[in-house]
């Protein structure tokens, strides 16, 4: 399952691609879902900062941007951060994250 949801994710750069000037991190999976750590670099400072993704029951890769205001001087520790608070997201909100947001305009 892992191999599919890597080569879906990665594999064509489609609408979720990542917009930061910082490259990703190696994916960390957790309870099925995918952490990708991308800090916003920020006049050498981190942003905490990334994407949770998981493919649904059909096979499509749903996403959620991660940031946060936290910054670290240096990437290793940001990345970890960015972990250990996913996680933390994921074990409180679970699938809830991909629920539609009322809040934001819909696009035709």
């Amino acid at each position: 399952m892992l191999k599919k949801l890597l080569s879906g994710l990665f594999g064509g750069g489609g609408q979720g691609a990542a917009e930061s000037s910082a490259n990703a991190a190696e994916p960390v999976e957790y309870k099925e879902y995918l952490i990708v750590s991308q800090p916003d670099n920020q006049s050498g400072q981190y942003r905490v900062s990334g994407w949770i993704r998981r493919l649904d029951s059909e096979g499509v890769t749903q996403e959620h941007r991660f940031e946060r205001s936290d910054m670290l001087p240096g990437r290793e520790a940001c990345d970890a951060m960015m972990i250990t608070k996913a996680q933390r997201y994921i074990d409180e909100v679970g699938e809830a994250m991909f629920a539609h947001d009322p809040r934001q305009k819909e696009q035709n």
